[in-house]
């Protein structure tokens, strides 16, 4: 007899192929059924550890989130500007977004089927209350470890930080074009580097 598997390896074995599928076929193909089928589970599995698509979205949400929160935040170089450490960062998640374009494809289309479908209503807004969150944890690290303030209240600097990614993603998936990236990625460090002035 197999080994049984716990209620964490499968909500983490169900988020997977749900990305899977996504990447695959599309947001809209992304059905229970097919999801359950490809993490080779049944839909009884599926149901006894979520206990609504409404919860198992935000699982895949939290899950990207911390992927990517892993992919940007590594240790920050000592002798690195408040500018370069923006700019490193956003190098990261470039990096980040063109080993996993699927993933980030998916979450574009996770976001515009949330806004079209009545039921999902609050999924966009706690998709990206969490990107912001993500931002301005980073901006205040960043922000400690420079000697720095935020010049506006962070919460603003993490909602530009998160739109100025969006660009970048979006630009990236359609173009693949690097010395456009590079671009942006240095304008939009220059942007946000410039809301800071010295703490003291």
């Amino acid at each position: 007899m197999g080994r049984r598997i716990s209620a964490d390896e499968r909500r983490i074995a169900l988020v997977a192929a749900a990305l899977r599928v996504a990447a695959r076929r599309g947001i809209s193909h992304a059905t229970t059924r097919a999801i359950v089928a490809e993490a080779g589970m049944s839909l009884a599995s599926f149901h006894y550890v979520f206990e609504s698509r409404d919860a198992f979205l935000a699982e895949v949400i939290r899950t990207v989130v911390d992927d990517e929160l892993h992919a940007v935040l590594p240790d920050v170089e000592p002798a690195a500007t408040l500018r370069d450490t923006i700019a490193s960062g956003l190098e990261r998640y470039l990096s980040h977004v063109r080993r996993e374009p699927g993933e980030e494809l998916t979450m574009l289309e996770l976001t515009w089927h949330s806004l079209r479908t009545p039921e999902l209503a609050g999924l966009a807004g706690s998709q990206y209350e969490s990107y912001r969150a993500f931002a301005r944890a980073a901006l205040e690290a960043a922000a400690g470890f420079h000697d720095c303030r935020w010049r506006i209240p962070v919460d603003d600097v993490a909602r530009l930080l998160v739109s100025f990614t969006d660009g970048l993603t979006i630009d990236w998936l359609v173009h693949e074009d690097e010395a456009a990236s590079a671009l942006i990625v240095g304008a939009s460090a220059d942007a946000i580097a410039s809301l800071a002035e010295a703490a003291s």
